[in-house]
This record gives structure tokens, C-alpha cells and sequence, in this order.
């Protein structure tokens, strides 16, 4: 058992490193486009950028989540593991990515500043603050599967579990894409997802919209759906000890 900690432990540590490198490599991409695109400091109204160097970010954000799953089935035994290793990962990237902008570039100047957070399907976007929260508790998870795995009393996750983890996971994706879908939902924009930044009506909107209020309330729901997950994972491991 003292080897397997070892072995977790020393994974655990070059997995940060990778994590931490990831997103140094993430944070210097975006200050070459913010450089680009927002000479002046990046702000909403968004500058909308040409299709095909927004087909070029959406497929560098793909081969950003491929990397992190490759590297955690690489690390990982099992299908425990493996996941605990890709939240793990996916949340050191986020949080250093961060950490890496306000080192560099001193952005963002508060944790409730907003910003662009993913662009798969449409645009996430939301105060700094809240993709960190979510990268705390996926660490949070990560560990409390890692740790019953080193103990050799795995957690078998459960459909209800399940079901509370990928709700509550849902909930959160909408309270970051419900601005966007809205506008293209009621703006009859569905029709022509593929080729939205061609549109002129579209671009004209995204160029004068400015956030406004962030929905606490419904990521909270999300977040509390997700931590109860987690409470219920944490007391089946400790009874299967």
C-alpha cells in the first residue's frame, strides 16, 4: 500500500506540472490574441473575429480537452482513476491559466470580472470566479476517488449519483450559455448556427452586448447538486472501508 501512495502521489505531482504548464500555454495564446484583437485590454463588447480563426479557436479547444483525456488514460489504471485524473488536470489548467494572466498581464483585476470561458457550442461566459469554483470542486472529487483508490476500496459511483453529478453539471453549462443561446434562439439564429459570424444582424448584436448580471442563484443549484454528489461518493467509500 505505501508504494501505490507513492506511485498516486508522485502522478499526482506531474500532473500538476502538466497542469500548470498547460495553462501557461493557454494564458499565452490568448494574451497574443487579446494583443491582436484588444490592443487596449480585453473588455466586453466582444470584437468579433473573423470565421476562421474562430473555426481555429474552437478546434484548439478540442485538442485541448483531447490532451487532457490522453494524459489522464495514460496515468490512470482504471476508469476511477482515469477520470479522477482528467478532472484533476482539467482543473489545475483552469485555475493556473489564471494564475498565469494576472502574473503576466495583471488580468483580471477581480475574481467577478467576466470573461469568455469556452466557445463549444456557442460562447460561456461568466465572472473569473465561477469557472474557479468549479475547478476547486472537480479537485475536490478528484481526491476523494484517488484516495479510496490508494486505500484499494474503490468507489463504484451509482446511477443516483450519477444522475445528481451530470444535473448538476447541466445546470452550470446553462447558467454560462444561457445569455448567448438566448440571443440566438429569440433572434432566429438556430437555423444557421454553422455560419453565425457570417451574419451581420448576429455580429452587430454580439458587438453591443455587454453582460450584465451573472446568475448566482442558478449556479449555486448546480454547484449544491454537484456537492451533494460528492458528500454521497465521500459516505459509500467510508462504509465500503
Amino acid at each position: 500500500m505505501k508504494q501505490l501512495y507513492k506511485d498516486t502521489f508522485k502522478t499526482i505531482i506531474l500532473l500538476t506540472i502538466f497542469g500548470i504548464a498547460m495553462g501557461y500555454l493557454e494564458s499565452a495564446v490568448v494574451i497574443y490574441l487579446r494583443k491582436i484583437y484588444y490592443p487596449d485590454g480585453f473588455s466586453f463588447p466582444l470584437v468579433v473575429i473573423p470565421p476562421d480563426m474562430l473555426t481555429f479557436e474552437v478546434l484548439r479547444e478540442v485538442a485541448t480537452i483531447f490532451m487532457l483525456i490522453s494524459i489522464s488514460i495514460i496515468a490512470g489504471k482504471n476508469f476511477n482513476q482515469r477520470l479522477a485524473y482528467f478532472l484533476y488536470n482539467f482543473a489545475v489548467w483552469d485555475i493556473f491559466y489564471y494564475v498565469w494572466l494576472k502574473a503576466t498581464i495583471g488580468w483580471p483585476p477581480s475574481p467577478l470580472t467576466w470573461d469568455i470561458l469556452f466557445l463549444i457550442p456557442t460562447n460561456w461566459i461568466g465572472p473569473v470566479l465561477a469557472p474557479i469554483i468549479c475547478s476547486f470542486t472537480m479537485i475536490a472529487l478528484s481526491i476523494i476517488i484517488l484516495i479510496f483508490e490508494v486505500r484499494k476500496c474503490p468507489i463504484r459511483i451509482g446511477a443516483i449519483q450519477w444522475a445528481l453529478l451530470l444535473s448538476g453539471a447541466i445546470v452550470i453549462f446553462i447558467t454560462f450559455i444561457k445569455d448567448f443561446a438566448r440571443i440566438i434562439i429569440k433572434g432566429g439564429y438556430i437555423t444557421q448556427f454553422t455560419s453565425l459570424m457570417r451574419d451581420s444582424g448576429f455580429k452587430n448584436i454580439v458587438e453591443n452586448y455587454i453582460p450584465a448580471h451573472f446568475n448566482w442563484w442558478l449556479f449555486s443549484i448546480g454547484e449544491a447538486t454537484i456537492l451533494t454528489a460528492i458528500v454521497i461518493i465521500y459516505i459509500k467509500g467510508r462504509k465500503n472501508k
